[in-house]
């Protein structure tokens, strides 16, 4: 009899190699994706062990994490360990066949962006990458984790990963997204529910009335950040809006094989009657706008509500983290979020880099000035986003308000490129991680959806968005 499986599972099983009792799985890979930063030693491992790629066409290659974001820079790198990652970059994609979307090729950018804006990412695919946000590309029905350097170099040259199984988590999400919100609150939510370690060893799927009614990129955004309360993936099962996305794009299957490949991702959803070791509902529909307040994705709260203290501490391990926490971000508790000013605003990053983030940003923006005590970066997730928005106008929008328009890259999302904060400068972001030090040595980050990060910008302080009044 056959037994109902979830849509993890299904991805799973139709993967595994070699399963042993007691040992981890051996999966095959069906898309691996390279970078500039994880990559290099990977590559060295295989020329001292003899060894070639085994597949260089399921592997593709992007420049991202540390390639600056200013047009005379991206040519003359100053920074002589990025220059040298870069250039190690091309040498062994030409020296091994694999494609490489480098700069000024019109399909450089952030690797989780161009993944599946080219249709590279598809239902059913298994993918890694050596970078833990490769969660995002769940969002399109795969199974996709990051992996460590010594696990890329295993998948180029064996393509294949060895990984013990997940258990899954279902979390169900009822009701409507309320005007003012977006996927990148209700992700901020989740985790700040859950906690940082509350999908531990899990792979999450996503599903409800909610989760249906996001476009592919709010999907993205969801996926991306589940690494954030340690659930080694998210998943969303395929539809109508995942197969409208891919149809067309470069590397889906064209004519013919679109029909069939659309049979093959029309049953990856979970079935009727299937287990999942975690199920959680929540309820969307009273949702507000979340911005982080301490040093990890976990401490936030509604933009509305004020610095918690030590004394919403559950025990004294907590107590100490919110007190740390709160030293190193400079905030008193009490405080109302509202009243926190700004330094820096940054838009952009895996997590909200794509056009919706940035029409969203730019709708918040038009007609207003940055409040002169701030600096705004706008930094689009690829060359084809760029492109995209300057067709629109959106780039005008950005630079008429005072912010800066900048080149595709990783950029103030951390700290490995030209784009960082100087210490105690406070920066509402769009990215993913509140880390200490991720923006720079002493930054102070604040994790917020594209519509706050510029809502902020104008004000100079956060500020509800759903009250904002929208210019023409």
């Amino acid at each position: 009899m056959y037994k109902p499986k979830t849509l993890f599972e299904k991805v799973w099983d139709s993967h595994v190699v070699l399963e042993r009792e007691g040992e981890p799985t051996l999966l095959y890979i069906d898309l691996h994706l390279v970078h500039e930063v994880t990559s290099p030693q990977a590559f060295e491992g295989l020329r001292l062990a003899n060894r070639t790629v085994r597949r260089p066409d399921l592997t593709f290659a992007t420049i991202d994490h540390n390639i600056p974001t200013t047009s005379d820079e991206r040519f003359h790198i100053k920074d002589q360990i990025a220059a040298q990652q870069i250039a190690t970059l091309r040498r062994n994609c030409a020296g091994a066949g694999i494609p490489l979307f480098d700069v000024g090729s019109g399909r450089q950018g952030i690797v989780h962006v161009i993944g599946p804006e080219l249709g590279l990412t598809q239902p059913g695919m298994t993918v890694v990458c050596g970078d833990s946000h490769t969660s995002t590309h769940g969002a399109f029905g795969a199974l996709a984790f990051g992996v460590g350097t010594s696990e890329v170099e295993h998948v180029l040259a064996t393509q294949c990963v060895s990984q013990k199984k997940p258990r899954s988590m279902r979390i169900g999400i009822s009701g409507a997204l309320p005007d003012g919100t977006s996927s990148k609150d209700l992700i901020l939510e989740i985790i700040r529910r859950l906690g940082t370690d509350g999908g531990t060893g899990h792979v999450i799927e996503y599903a409800g009335e909610a989760i249906r009614g996001l476009t592919m990129e709010e999907r993205m955004t969801m996926c991306n950040m589940s690494i954030e309360c340690g659930a080694r993936a998210g998943m969303v099962a395929p539809d109508e809006t995942t197969f409208a996305y891919l149809d067309g794009r470069p590397y889906a299957p064209p004519g013919e094989a679109w029909d069939k490949a659309i049979a093959r991702w029309q049953p990856l959803a979970t079935d009727e009657g299937a287990h999942f070791d975690k199920d959680i509902t929540i309820d969307a529909s009273h949702l507000a706008p979340i911005v982080t307040w301490g040093t990890n994705p976990g401490m936030s709260a509604p933009i509305t509500a004020t610095v918690p203290g030590p004394d919403n501490a559950q025990d004294e391990s907590e107590r100490n983290a919110i007190l740390a926490a709160l030293d190193y971000m400079g905030l008193q508790p009490g405080t109302r979020i509202e009243d926190i000013a700004l330094d820096r605003v940054f838009i952009g990053s895996c997590t909200n880099g794509r056009l919706e983030d940035l029409r969203s940003a730019a709708k918040v923006l038009r007609g207003y000035k940055v409040h002169n005590r701030v600096t705004v970066l706008v930094v689009p997730g690829s060359e084809a986003v760029k492109q995209a928005a300057e067709r629109e106008g959106l780039d005008s929008i950005f630079t008429e308000a005072g912010a800066q328009w900048r080149e595709p890259g990783c950029s103030m999302c951390l700290g490995m490129n030209p784009d960082i904060l100087a210490p105690k400068q406070r920066c509402a972001s769009t990215s993913n991680r509140n880390f200490e030090g991720r923006q720079g040595r002493g930054a102070r980050t604040h994790l917020v959806s594209p519509a706050v990060a510029a809502a902020a910008a104008v004000a100079g302080h956060f500020v509800d968005v759903r009250g904002w009044e929208y210019r023409k």
